[in-house]
């Protein structure tokens, strides 16, 4: 399904003449404006004279790269949408052009149809980067916030998480595809609720789904619906989260738990804007957001064809990361002397505060479970301290079971301490790639997250 289009200003980077002829001709066919560059420096020349809605980039050219020339464009011109198309289409090139931020990733030679729906949706993403650029140079500064820099319900004053609500602001107010990254507990959801209400679908429903814990054999009834007698106990027919979320925002939690068939379906669903309920032959259409996350490595998992490489490139449209709590020192005492107002008050009791060491304590552990640890402990320092002052002591016994410290002791501290640099070492020696670095250590991969969560290990 393609929509209408409004022509476009797109500029060609690309060595092979015959190929910017051919772009060139089916783009203009199309009613687009088309500018021609043989290299890369050629280009950047002319994003300074007026920057293009669309770049279309090939990568192995004389002169700069096109990875190179991809960075300068998005210094030169960062609302302006990337689209590498290329013959170089390995797993690395692909990856590597989605973490420089490029729109997609198109090999050679393109199918005509594939290349203006990709062309179309990126210049779409143009148009909704310049209206936010221009609606945050309106903005008065400091907006939504109070003194404790709560605003939309994210707590804290470090830069990690001004940075993180500054990203919210620019991702909200658009049509596209977001993908959440972070760590469990780090408060992706919340995210997710705050880039809905700041959105223009905000008055529409926010529906949610979470993808770990549905069983696999209902994820497709729980996402599409099913009509009466699709399945055994399929008694009535049902409505599912998509047509649910329709002209909102559908929620996908915890996004690399889908299976296989169902990626392929909910890629499919994305592409067209359409779908069929389980056990059903009428295709319904739907005008939904996407909002999706996970605390999986999706780079390694499509390396180990866990997850659908085109599917990410779908969904990583507006990617934001979730920084972990570890990160945000300066939010520690904040975030644990606020919930522990707020347990009380929803227990009844009186309030409590926290001593200094007890704040020092806080501030001086990992956190691997991250505000929701946090959180939790601060529910229960509520309800089980008797006294009025919670001491550093209360709450100790509480985190020794969790990763090393430096103050471990005798022969199991010090087993631990070697146990935790001997990971460390082998993550760094495979580059941070988890897969290679269990092999490394002779343990299976879900062993190792295992030990890295246990250790508090996470690349620096």
């Amino acid at each position: 399904m393609t929509d209408p289009r409004r022509p476009l200003d797109i500029m060609v980077v690309d060595d092979d003449d015959a190929i910017r002829s051919t772009l060139r001709q089916v783009l203009e066919h199309a009613g687009h404006r088309v500018r021609e560059c043989a290299t890369g420096e050629l280009a950047l020349q002319q994003l300074g004279d007026a920057a293009p809605d669309v770049v279309l980039l090939d990568l192995g050219m004389p002169g700069m790269h096109g990875f190179d020339v991809l960075e300068r464009v998005r210094t030169l011109a960062p609302e302006t949408a990337a689209v590498i198309v290329s013959g170089e289409s390995t797993t690395r090139n692909k990856m590597l052009a989605g973490k420089l931020d490029a729109f997609d990733f198109i090999e050679k030679p393109p199918d005509r149809q594939h290349l203006l729906d990709v062309v179309a949706e990126a210049g779409r993403l143009t148009a909704l980067r310049r209206a936010e650029a221009r609606a945050d140079a309106r903005a008065p500064a400091g907006a939504a916030t109070d003194g404790d820099g709560d605003a939309f319900g994210i707590l804290g004053r470090s830069p990690a998480i001004e940075s993180l609500r500054d990203h919210i602001r620019r991702i909200a107010p658009s049509q596209g595809r977001v993908l959440i990254t972070g760590e469990n507990g780090s408060g992706k959801e919340l995210v997710a609720n705050a880039i809905h209400a700041l959105s223009r679908r905000a008055s529409h429903a926010f529906i949610k789904m979470n993808c770990a814990a549905i069983p696999r054999d209902l994820v497709e009834s729980e996402l599409f619906g099913h009509e009466k007698g699709a399945f055994t106990g399929a008694i009535q027919s049902r409505k599912g989260r998509l047509e649910l979320a329709h002209q909102g925002t559908l929620f996908l939690d915890e996004i690399g738990d889908l299976s296989a068939d169902a990626q392929a379906k909910l890629l499919r669903a994305i592409e067209t804007g359409e779908a069929e309920r389980v056990g059903g032959t009428q295709t319904q259409v739907y005008d939904v957001r996407f909002i999706a996350a996970t605390n999986k490595d999706l780079a390694a998992e499509i390396q180990e064809d866990a997850f659908r490489e085109d599917l990410f490139y779908r969904l990583n449209v507006l990617p934001i990361h979730v920084p972990p709590l570890r990160e945000r020192g300066a939010d520690v005492t904040l975030l644990a002397t606020r919930f522990l107002e707020r347990s009380c008050e929803a227990e009844g009791r009186t309030p409590k505060r926290l001593s200094d060491e007890a704040r020092a304590l806080l501030e001086d552990y990992p956190w691997p479970g991250n505000v929701r640890e946090l959180r939790n402990l601060m529910e229960r320092a509520a309800v089980l301290v008797p006294g009025d002052v919670v001491q550093a002591g209360d709450l100790a016994a509480w985190l020794e079971g969790s990763p090393v410290r430096g103050e471990a002791v005798g022969l199991r501290g010090e087993v631990e301490r070697r146990e935790a640099e001997t990971i460390r070492r082998a993550l760094e020696g495979a580059n941070w790639n988890v897969t290679q670095a269990a092999a490394g250590l002779g343990i299976d991969r879900t062993n190792l997250h295992r030990k890295m969560r246990k250790y508090g290990i996470a690349r620096r």
